[in-house]
């Protein structure tokens, strides 16, 4: 207890001395860590798309309540099974003064579609025909059910298509969209600022610009809301929770999330292509556990890969029950009776790493010796992706639509940058999703997931643990803050007391 409070100290005043003094008018933000890209097409981690959402917009968005709303769209219209026109807003000015047109919007949508990252949604669409200056045609390759959906992923924010042509990569160095607020500067690892866009369509945000932080523990980002460093914290840790109720000048944001937090497998590396070692696993994990202290309760179990309120979760799915006979079992009848040893990745996510020692002690008691690593968020993502891992934890921020986690996870033409990290391949699950995906009514859908659900759950393709609680720390005298279940926040309407 004495280490802790002499650790706090000394991050407080390591915060308090080495602190730069903000305008009044910006808006502080702290974030876990550093976004990977502000090429909203290439990435699909939350820390950049709250960074993204914030420079560019999008047809569609979802709004608190996870309605689609128009943005750049005016109307849609559905042509034909396979044709969605869409009229566009006039005098929407990107933030170099060009005005946003249906060249741009064709652009965006025919780049994203051959994207890794951003292909998981837009993969169905064949092409875009312009009709005329404000007005396109989406015409997919199937009849797209959840086209609304992908419309409103980060993935969807519409670029200049003149200004990317003309600069290439060097265009995401310096972003320009239409969207509340204009890219000012990034130093790498430490902040990126964003400047208001006073001539914003919607109207001028209520702050002056907005920087965001980068402050990967959780306590620290808890200092400095409580010294006023910072006007707001994305994620707060169960663990800091009490400390922000605490402070009369502080606000807790809590909100049941859409997202899930997961072990996942590296499916096609032995031994872990063997479902009979990734159930073990499954068998030697007590989800109370990391519920009730890795997360203080600010969780509940999860039991499937979606959350309970996206459409066709299945609330019938065997709830999982720590066995750890049955566990030695199945190592027993793949091969390893004798034991085994795996590494588990992670990032810096105090959850994360509570939940991983819980998991590395209880399957120790299975035969399994666990060896946890921590790395750093761009490069754990990057080596996620070309499958160098065996174990590891990772969260999904989902949408009211199945399709917005599933797809992306389970289906086998997502391998890596696509979302598919466990390498997971199951053709049936593949033709499950790809006919949820082809298929417009709502009612007919819900077989597709489920079934899907069942055998995702059946193989252990992940093993689901928690849907945590949202958590987000600001100073009480901000006003106009919106959560929502997703994790990707949008701060054009917060303003700061005077």
């Amino acid at each position: 207890m004495k280490r802790q409070l002499k650790v706090k100290l000394m991050a407080l005043l390591l915060l308090v001395f080495c602190g730069v003094l903000q305008a009044a008018g910006e808006l502080v933000i702290a974030q876990q860590a550093d976004a990977r890209s502000l090429d909203p097409s290439f990435s699909n981690d939350v820390y950049s798309h709250n960074v993204n959402v914030n420079i560019y917009d999008r047809l569609v968005d979802w709004s608190p309540t996870m309605t689609p709303e128009n943005s750049l769209a005016e109307s849609f219209k559905q042509l034909d099974p396979l044709t969605l026109q869409v009229k566009i807003k006039e005098g929407v000015k990107f933030h170099n003064g060009d005005e946003l047109t249906s060249e741009d919007v064709k652009f965006t949508i025919e780049r994203s579609s051959k994207v890794p990252a951003a292909k998981t949604y837009y993969g169905d669409v064949d092409h875009v025909d312009i009709v005329d200056k404000y007005t396109v045609n989406i015409v997919t390759k199937i009849p797209y059910g959840p086209i609304m959906n992908t419309l409103a992923q980060t993935s969807g924010s519409i670029l200049n298509k003149k200004y990317v042509e003309a600069n290439g990569d060097k265009a995401f160095q310096q972003p320009v969209g239409t969207g509340p607020f204009k890219f000012k500067s990034w130093q790498s690892g430490d902040r990126i600022i964003l400047d208001a866009n006073k001539d914003y369509f919607r109207g001028a945000p209520g702050t002056t610009g907005v920087i965001f932080r980068v402050i990967p523990e959780s306590t620290n980002r808890t200092i400095a809301l409580e010294t006023k460093e910072i006007d707001m914290a994305l994620v707060i840790d169960p663990v800091d929770a009490a400390t922000v109720r605490s402070r009369d000048y502080l606000k807790l944001h809590e909100m049941p999330s859409l997202s899930f937090t997961y072990l996942g497998y590296n499916c096609k590396k032995a031994p872990l292509d063997d479902a009979r070692v990734r159930k073990a696993i499954a068998l030697g994990i007590n989800l109370p556990d990391i519920v009730d202290t890795a997360f203080q309760k600010a969780a509940v179990p999860a039991y499937s890969v979606i959350a309970e309120a996206t459409l066709a979760y299945k609330k019938d799915l065997p709830r999982p029950k720590r066995d750890v006979e049955a566990a030695k079992a199945l190592l027993k009848e793949a091969g390893f009776e004798k034991g085994l040893k795996l590494k588990l990745w992670l990032n810096e996510n105090q959850s994360r790493k509570d939940s991983a020692v819980i998991i590395q002690a209880q399957l120790a008691e299975i035969g399994i010796d666990v060896t946890i690593e921590i790395l750093e968020w761009g490069a754990y993502l990057t080596r996620l992706s070309n499958a160098e891992h065996e174990l590891f934890l990772l969260g999904w921020s989902g949408s009211p639509d199945p399709d917005g986690g599933m797809y992306a996870l389970f289906n086998s033409k997502n391998f890596g940058e696509g979302g598919n990290n466990s390498f997971y391949k199951n053709d049936r699950v593949d033709e499950l999703l790809d006919k949820g995906r082809a298929t417009t009514d709502a009612a007919a859908r819900i077989p597709l997931y489920e079934e899907a659900q069942e055998i995702l759950i059946e193989e252990q393709a992940v093993c689901p643990l928690v849907n945590p609680i949202n958590m987000v720390g600001a100073q009480a005298s901000l006003t106009g803050f919106d959560m929502n279940p997703r994790s990707v926040y949008f701060f054009r309407n917060i303003k700061k007391a005077k």
